[in-house]
């Protein structure tokens, strides 16, 4: 009877457990293994983080060589798809790409139902204004002025936050336009990613940065809800790329700011 009863207990727990364990099984990684290739989204309009070469036509930028050395150490390639910025999420939702690799924090997700790698880069958002400017000299004179943020972007949200002391936000598909309307004084500044305001001014020196950063941003790899295997292996990539010296490597092409 005792062995009876051990028995039907081992299968009521074959029964209850198993078909559990079967329904959460993760293959999200099995996935990107078994085709060999991992499919990242990103928006190529963001310099140094990622752009296309007006030359060769080809990606560029910090975030497509730390992409490339990930994938090196997941020993698969890795595949580019530019996107508009504003349809990144929803590309990652409906299954366009594995995984979107492009100077995104973590607020803007806006609260998608998402996974989250380590924090690859922790990026200061700064005030950007015209050369000649010597009357906004950081946050508190920004009251009463009219700034250009990049619509979907942590700056966006910044300034949102602070949208009372404002007399206008202007909104822009892309970063380069709110620097034109700044340098023909449409505007009074823009609030941007520090990278990316170096840039600008190292192609155009008609802008300065000024005052303190406003905030700073952790910026992540995001992922689909539930994909915690290949959460955990490009987490782990990361992780190799920085004890190795590549990571410090690409971030010194692209990032380092003299």
């Amino acid at each position: 009877m005792m062995q009876r009863y051990c028995f039907i207990l081992w299968v009521g727990v074959i029964l209850v457990f198993g078909p559990a364990s079967g329904a959460y099984a993760d293959s999200s990684w099995k996935k990107v293994q078994e085709r060999g290739k991992i499919v990242v989204g990103f928006c190529a309009q963001y310099p140094p983080f990622e752009s296309k070469n007006e030359k060769t036509g080809e990606f560029e930028g910090f975030d497509v060589d730390f992409g490339k050395a990930l994938a090196e150490q997941l020993e698969i390639s890795v595949k580019f798809v530019d996107s508009e910025w504003q349809g990144l999420l929803g590309g990652l939702k409906k299954g366009d790409f594995d995984m979107l690799l492009t100077c995104m924090s973590k607020s803007e997700t806006r609260e998608e139902n998402v996974n989250f790698s380590d924090v690859y880069y922790e990026l200061p958002r700064v005030i950007v204004v015209s050369k000649e400017n010597n009357e906004i000299k950081g946050k508190a004179d920004l009251k009463g002025k009219v700034v250009g943020v990049q619509l979907g972007s942590a700056s966006e949200q910044q300034a949102d936050k602070m949208k009372d002391m404002f007399k206008e936000i202007n909104r822009y598909n892309y970063n380069p336009e709110a620097f034109t309307d700044l340098k023909f004084g449409r505007i009074d500044a823009v609030l941007v990613g520090y990278a990316y305001a170096v840039r600008q001014i190292k192609t155009d020196p008609s802008y300065k940065v000024v005052g303190e950063p406003l905030a700073e941003a952790e910026i992540v790899m995001v992922l689909p809800k539930g994909a915690d295997a290949l959460t955990a292996k490009v987490n782990s990539a990361l992780s190799a790329v920085k004890s190795n010296g590549t990571y410090q490597t690409v971030h010194d092409r692209w990032l380092k700011i003299d």
